[in-house]
Parts: C-alpha cells; structure tokens; sequence
C-alpha cells in the first residue's frame, strides 16, 4: 500500500512539473485493439488545457452470442518528450452492457469499471493525424460469479490508435 502511496504523489509531482505542451483542441478517430472482447474503439480526445485533455472511448460488440457496449472516460496528463512525441497518463472509469444468447441459455448485465491509462503519441507537423500506442488497465466492480461475459475483474487493453486532429 505504501508503494502505491508513494507512486500516487509521484505522479502528480510529475504533473506540476511538466513542459507546457500545446496539444490538439480536437481528434476524432479509432482505437484499435483487443479492447477486452469488444474490438475497436471510436475515440475522441478534447483538449483542455496545454497539458490536460478528456478521452471517450465508445466500444461495442455484435457477433452471433454477445451483444454488448461499452462508454470509457479518461482524464489525461500530457506531456513533451521531442518535437511532436508525446507521453501521457490518465485514469478514468466507464459503463457498459451485454447481453448473451446461445443454445437457449440467455444471460445479460451492466459493466461498471474503473481505468488507468499510459502511453505514446507522435502527432505530424504535416499533417493533421496522431499516431499513438497505450496501455489501458480496466478493474471491472461489478462481475458476477456466472456471468458468460467477463470471467474476471481485471481486463488488461493494448492498442493503436489513429486520430484526425482539428
């Protein structure tokens, strides 16, 4: 609990202490990965200050057995690494449901999570598209025993994300 604590303050500490970065106002576009069953992602980041921005990430599933969505909302540092490389952490949480049907036996349920956030970005100076790759934890608070969706609480997210920035 201590390490946790002490890793707590240290990252603040690093958010009062970075560069100013001048991030994109705007970007919309996808986020793709694993995303714990639910594929890809629509995602639009909105800048909110130099060194601050919002991510929502809306992913959604629909294949012969499982129906389900899923709404994620990150608060994101953001900070310079060199000339148009970024790095950035946030933690957020989300909501989502889904639903199974197969063989006659029918199960659905609400998600509910909490969610960390790290990784890197590359923005072009040519043109108006951001490159990034992060890594994206989810604690999911309400898994029921039984439940065909999620077998566990904890769902680890490793994606490539492509968006338009304005």
């Amino acid at each position: 609990m201590k390490k946790i604590i002490l890793s707590a303050f240290m990252l603040i500490g690093l958010a009062f202490n970075a560069q100013s970065q001048d991030i994109s106002k705007n970007a919309l576009g996808l986020r793709l990965g694993d995303n714990d069953g639910f594929g890809g992602e629509v995602s639009y980041q909105r800048g909110l200050s130099k060194n601050n921005r919002l991510e929502l990430d809306l992913g959604w599933r629909n294949s012969n057995d499982v129906d389900a969505f899923k709404l994620v909302g990150l608060y994101q540092w953001v900070w310079d690494i060199d000339k148009g490389f970024n790095w950035y952490a946030g933690v957020g949480g989300g909501i989502g449901s889904w639903s199974y049907d197969k063989g006659g036996v029918s199960d659905s349920g609400t998600i509910i999570l909490a969610a960390g956030d790290i990784g890197i970005e590359y923005n072009f100076q040519e043109a108006p598209i951001q490159l990034s790759l992060d890594f994206r934890p989810e604690l999911y608070l309400n898994n029921n025993d039984g439940n065909r969706f999620r077998e566990d609480n904890f769902g680890p997210d490793i994606a490539l994300g492509i968006r338009y920035r304005f």
